[in-house]
C-alpha cells in the first residue's frame, strides 16, 4: 500500500459567467472590499469591466490593481501588497493567467505578514506564527487556459534581473476558483498554442514524476490531457468555439491539479531560465524543450510515456511492441501538434545564439526544487545537450 497525500481548491465553478459566480464566493467570507489584480492586456481586452460591473452591483467595493509583469519581479509583488493595504482590502482576486494570479497569492499572504518574502522562497517555507490572522480571502478566475495557477499553491516571483524563485506553500491554494470560458474566447492563436502546450506539460510532468506520483493525479494528468489534446486544435482552428475553450479551460484546470500534488520537473528547469534572461513567454520557453527532455528522460524511463502514447495515439501505440518505441510515439505526437499549431521552438527563433547555452545550463542547475522530481537525474552536461539538441 502507498501512503499518499492530495490537496486542492475547495470550491470549483465551473461554465458561469465570472461575476455570477465570484460574487457569492466573495460574499460567502464576510468580505466587501475587493481588490481585482491584472494587468494592462487583461484591462485592454475589455474582460475586467463587466466582471467589476457585476461584483459592485452587488454593493462590493471594487479597486483594480493592474500593474502587473509577466514572470512578475519582486518589486512589483511589493508595490501590489501596498496598494492592497491602502486600499484597506478584504479580499483578493487573481485575474488574468499565472502571473496575476500568482501575484495575488502572494499579495492575499503578505498584507498580513510580518514574514518578509525574501524568507518564503522554497518549498513550506512560511511561517505561519508571523501571518497573524492568516491570509487574506483569495478567489482565482483564469482568463487563460495555460498555468493552472487557479488551483496551485505556488507562486513564481523574478528575483533580480535573471533568477525565478518559486513560494510552494498550502496557505496559497485559493478559496475559490471561477472558470468562464467565454474570458478566454478572445485569446489570439499564438497565445492559445503556448499556453495549450504549456498545460500539457504540466499533465505530462505530473504523469511522470518522481515525486508524490499518486492515483488521483495520475487520473488527473490522463483527463487533462485527453481534454487539451482534443481541444487546442479545435481552438485554433475556431477561437470562438466554446466548446473547445471550455475543454481547454478545464484541462488546464485538470493538469493544474495534477502538478500541484506530483511536481513538475525538468522541462520547467530548463525553460525558468530561457524566460528570465530573454524574457521568453512561459508557455513557449516550455515547448523549446519539451521535446529534448522528454527523448531525454525516455532513454532510461520509457514506460510512463508509453502509457500516455497509449492514451492519445492510440492505434500508432498498438503498432510498436517496446516502452521505449510507444515513448517515441508520444514524442513525435507532441512534436507535430507544435508545428501544427504553428509553434517554431526553436531557441534560435528568440534569438538565442551557441554562445548562451552555457549560462542558460547553469542557471538551469539551480533548479534543484524541479530537478529532483525528474525521472532521470540531469547534469550540466546533459542540460547543455538538451539546450543544443533545442536550438
Amino acid at each position: 500500500m502507498s501512503v499518499f497525500s492530495f490537496q486542492t481548491v475547495p470550491n470549483l465553478r465551473f461554465g458561469e459567467s465570472a461575476a455570477e459566480a465570484l460574487a457569492p464566493m466573495v460574499e460567502g467570507y464576510g468580505a466587501r472590499r475587493l481588490m481585482l489584480i491584472t494587468d494592462p492586456g487583461v484591462v485592454g481586452a475589455g474582460l475586467v469591466g463587466p466582471v467589476v460591473a457585476g461584483l459592485e452591483a452587488r454593493g462590493l467595493t471594487v479597486a483594480i490593481y493592474d500593474d502587473v509583469e509577466a514572470d512578475p519581479p519582486e518589486t512589483k509583488v511589493l508595490s501590489a501588497v501596498k496598494a492592497a493595504r491602502d486600499f484597506k482590502a478584504e479580499a483578493i482576486v487573481g485575474f488574468g493567467g499565472g502571473s496575476p494570479m500568482d501575484t495575488a497569492k502572494l499579495v492575499a499572504l503578505l498584507v498580513r505578514a510580518q514574514q518578509p518574502l525574501r524568507e518564503m522562497y522554497g518549498v513550506s517555507q512560511v511561517d505561519r506564527s508571523r501571518v497573524p490572522g492568516g491570509r487574506l480571502p483569495l478567489f482565482q478566475v483564469p482568463t487563460t487556459a495555460g498555468t493552472g495557477s487557479e488551483v496551485t499553491p505556488i507562486a513564481i516571483v523574478t528575483v533580480g534581473a535573471e533568477m525565478k524563485l518559486g513560494v510552494v506553500d498550502p496557505v496559497l491554494y485559493a478559496d475559490g476558483a471561477v472558470l468562464d470560458p467565454r474570458l478566454t474566447c478572445g485569446l489570439p492563436p499564438h497565445v492559445t498554442a503556448h499556453t495549450g502546450i504549456d498545460a500539457m506539460v504540466h499533465a505530462i510532468e505530473a504523469y511522470t514524476s518522481r515525486v508524490r506520483k499518486n492515483p488521483i493525479s495520475d487520473n488527473l494528468a490522463q483527463q487533462a490531457l485527453k481534454l487539451l489534446a482534443g481541444g487546442l486544435p479545435r481552438a485554433m482552428k475556431d477561437g470562438s468555439d466554446l466548446t473547445a475553450r471550455g475543454d481547454m479551460l478545464l484541462g488546464a484546470m485538470l493538469a493544474g491539479q495534477a502538478f500541484a500534488n506530483a511536481p513538475v520537473a525538468a522541462v520547467h528547469a530548463l525553460a525558468y531560465p530561457i524566460g528570465a534572461l530573454f524574457h521568453v513567454p512561459h508557455g513557449l520557453s516550455n515547448t523549446q524543450v519539451l521535446a529534448p527532455v522528454l527523448r531525454f528522460n525516455a532513454e532510461t524511463s520509457p514506460a510512463l510515456y508509453a502509457d500516455l502514447a497509449a492514451l492519445l495515439v492510440p492505434e500508432a501505440a498498438e503498432q510498436t511492441k517496446s516502452d521505449t518505441a510507444r515513448a517515441g510515439t508520444f514524442i513525435d505526437f507532441m512534436v507535430q501538434l507544435t508545428a501544427d499549431c504553428g509553434v517554431d521552438p526553436s531557441l534560435r527563433a528568440v534569438g538565442i545564439s551557441h554562445n548562451d547555452l552555457p549560462k542558460l545550463a547553469e542557471d538551469a542547475m539551480k533548479q534543484t526544487r524541479l530537478l529532483q522530481n525528474n525521472p532521470r537525474e540531469m547534469t550540466y552536461e546533459a542540460a547543455l545537450a538538451i539546450y543544443t539538441a533545442a536550438l
